[in-house]
This record gives C-alpha cells, structure tokens and sequence, in this order.
C-alpha cells in the first residue's frame, strides 16, 4: 500500500508509469470510440456507454418533489449527451429520506417527477435530435441506519453492529425494525416503482449500496429468528421480494440495482467479507446475489463500493477528504484499480449482466481512455461518473464533438460536495459550476473551495 497522493498526472503515460510504479492494472486506449457507439442494454438501445450515476442533490422542494435546482441538473445531464441517465437517490417513504432535501416519490410529488423527465428528454432532444433518447432509471431508496427526514437522526436499523452504530451514537437496545415494517417498505418499493413508471423513467433501481437498508439486510449476519437475516437465503430475501414484485406490477418498467459489491465492514457486520479474514474482502456473496438478480429479470447492474461514512475514500478515490475526515493510507490510483478489478471480476462471471463500472472521476481527463480499454476488453459495459458528471455535466458532449475531455472542466476530487451533502445543504460543484456558487454563497462559507 503506498502513501496518498494528490492527483499529478499531465499525460497519459505519468498513468500508465504511475500504475506500473505501483504495481497496478489500470489499462488505457487513446481512442475513446468504443464509449461513443450506440449499444444494447436490457433490450434496449442506448446512445453511447457513458453514464451519468446518481449524486444527491439535497435540493428537492419540502414535499420531496424534484425543484428547479433538481430539474436544472438533470436537463444540464441530458444535454450533455450521456447515453444513461441514473437518477438520484429517492425516498419511497418519508421515514427513509437521508435529509430533508432528498427527493421522495408519492402520489403527490409524482407530477414533479414526470416534469423532470419531460424536461430531461426535451432537453436531450433539443441538444442531439429525435434520434437520441437518453435511458432513465430513478434510484428508489430507504436509508435505513443514515435516515434524517427532519434532518436530525431517525435510525432504523437491520442489526446492531459494532463498527457502525457509534457513529450514529446507538444505544445497545436500540429497536431493530421488525419483519413486519420491512415487508411493509418493500411495498413501498414498489409502489414507488409504480409512480415512477407514470412518471416516464424507463427504469428504476432498488437501491441496496452504501449501508442503506436494503444494503444492511445483505450484511444482516447476526439477525437471528428473521426472514432477512441470518443464512444467506435470508440476508438476500427483501431485495429479491422487492425486485420480483416491481416486475409482476409493472413488466414494462425495466428493473435494475446499484451494489456494494463489499462493504468493507469486518464480517460478521458487512457484506462481501470474508469469514476466515474478516478485513479481507469476498466476492462470492456478490457473484452468487448477481446470478438471483438476473434470474429474476435484472439485465444490468451499477456498482459500487464501500459505505461512505465508513471509509469514504474506498468507494470514492479523492485527492482531500471532507473537513475533518482522515486522509486514507493509500494511494488513489489504488482505489480506482480496486473499482476497476472488481467490475471486470463481475462482469466476467457475468457475461449476460452488462455491469456499469464507477471509480473514474479521480482520473480526471484520463478516465475515458480507462474506460474505454475496461469496455473494450469486455471487462464493463458502460462507464458512469458521479462526481465527475456533477462538475461536468457535458463530459459526453466533449467527448463525442472533441474526442477528450477538457481539464478545465473536471471535477479536482476535492469532497466538498460530500461535505455539503452531510451537512444538509443543497449540493452543487463549488469549483465548476458558477451559478451554484454565486446562488448559494452563503452556504458554502464553511470550507473554502480547494
């Protein structure tokens, strides 16, 4: 492991001489064409591999609907060109919403949302002509252990784990959510699924990464006496009840996921660790969750890693962390190989699940070239930024009208929209976005922009 670093690259060979000091398999095309071809996905026809992945906004009006600020960031995503769009993190009851900007899908905000997408294809239409129709998928939420819907804690929690209830400050008779209330939130699920269907999205995903509470049942090791935890039969039970039913109610509605595809939490309290090691990470829960999904009709899949508040920086690479938090004992680049062996391990193991890889954003203007070899070695299917997008809406606009993304432009990994998500206030890009800064300056006096 080496020591962390701030990004330096000036070229594509500092990459690859970096990656070889290191000893790590990031492989590079100076071509980026591969990400530029229209492509098949789950039946249907996308514009290009390149995908905007899901950054909450916190900007959502007090109902939960989506706001101009929501509704401004994702015209600004399909004008930019992207070939799938993956909407935020929404609620699908209030209880889950991680704050009180979330987006959250009911009855009464649905006209919101099918505003956003109306907006959202016109946007993209307007930009690229009829003939481009951006995939839109919603990321249905409950956020379990991390739930603030009145911005101050309301944790429901799967297990008691020792690794994460200090940091809600969990006292050990903390009430576990019974059976019962989650079989209630799975038809929340799809219920949410629905309204999202009448809203216009193509698809949802049935959010279960990040320590969320689907996440936390498929870590539910120490759950006894329950449906959801225990054996892994069990830990696996509401996701698949979840996606089964959305299908049965709305066959049309394509059905997907984003994973962690290990959390990192020592076993017995995390997902995708090992039992003989229990730092150690496993994949074999992730492969054997996988082959379910697709036998219940899921054909492609985001992934990630990780739980934020847990060890940020393996999920998100970053050159500074949030005010306050630990810089990591590990070298960047490290982070964005793991991001890189774990998607190709997936995809291999899953030919027929196209896997939308994450972790290129600290790459800045390389992560394309990454992107490229990784799809053209058939090692992922499409390349999605989060953060990046969020600084640089027009990534894929560039790409198709420049063949390179301009560094002016990238997002500088610096965690200040992190921090402004954990401190509850509406998130943009302090460095890229003018009218974000300029509109909510009195917001950002915390940290200076870095």
């Amino acid at each position: 492991m080496a020591a962390h670093a701030k990004f330096r690259l000036r070229s594509a060979d500092d990459l690859r001489a970096e990656a070889g000091r290191l000893g790590l398999d990031i492989p590079y095309n100076e071509s980026v064409s591969v990400l530029l071809e229209k492509a098949p996905l789950a039946g249907r026809e996308i514009p290009n591999r390149l995908a905007v992945l899901p950054m909450e906004g916190a900007d959502a009006e007090a109902g939960g609907a989506p706001s101009e600020w929501t509704r401004r960031r994702y015209r600004r995503y399909a004008a930019g060109g992207c070939g799938l769009i993956w909407c935020e993190a929404t609620a699908v009851r209030q209880d889950g919403r991680s704050n009180p900007g979330q987006l959250l899908l009911t009855e009464r905000t649905l006209g919101g949302f099918a505003k956003l997408v109306d907006e959202a294809r016109a946007a993209a239409k307007k930009e690229w002509g009829p003939g481009h129709r951006p995939l839109l998928v919603l990321q249905l939420t409950h956020s379990g252990r991390f739930s603030k819907p009145e911005g101050t804690p309301r944790p429901l929690i799967i297990q008691h784990n020792p690794h994460l209830d200090p940091l809600h400050g969990l006292a050990p008779d903390h009430p576990l959510v019974s059976d019962g209330e989650l079989g209630a939130i799975r038809d929340d699920f799809v219920e949410a699924a629905d309204l999202a269907a009448a809203a216009g999205f193509d698809g949802v995903d049935v959010k279960a990464c990040h320590g969320y509470l689907l996440a936390e049942t498929l870590a539910a090791h120490s759950r006894t006496g329950s449906l959801y935890g225990g054996p892994f039969e069990n830990r696996t039970r509401l996701l698949l009840e979840t996606v089964r039913l959305i299908r049965e109610e709305a066959p049309g509605l394509l059905v997907t996921s984003r994973l962690s595809a290990t959390d990192t939490v020592p076993f017995p309290f995390g997902f995708g660790m090992d039992p003989d090691e229990p730092e150690r990470t496993d994949l074999a829960e992730a492969k054997a969750l996988i082959g379910l999904l697709v036998r219940a009709g899921v054909r492609f899949l985001s992934l990630s890693l990780g739980i934020p508040y847990w060890k940020p920086h393996f999920g998100r690479p970053f050159d500074k962390p949030v005010p306050g938090g630990k810089v990591p004992k590990e070298h960047p680049l490290e982070g964005v190989a793991r991001h890189l062996r774990v998607a190709a391990e997936l995809q291999r193991t899953s030919p027929g699940t196209a896997v939308v890889g994450a972790g290129y954003s600290w790459l800045r203007a390389f992560g394309p070239g990454v992107g490229a070899a990784m799809v053209g070695a058939g090692r992922t299917a499409v390349v999605g930024l989060g953060r990046g997008a969020l600084a640089y809406p027009d990534f894929a606009a560039d790409l198709v009208r420049r063949g390179r993304l301009d560094p002016r432009k990238v997002c500088t990994a610096c965690s200040l929209c992190s921090y402004l998500l954990r401190q509850q206030k509406r998130v943009g890009c302090v460095v890229r976005d003018p009218e974000y800064k300029n509109a909510e300056g009195a917001a950002l006096k915390g940290p200076k922009a870095r």
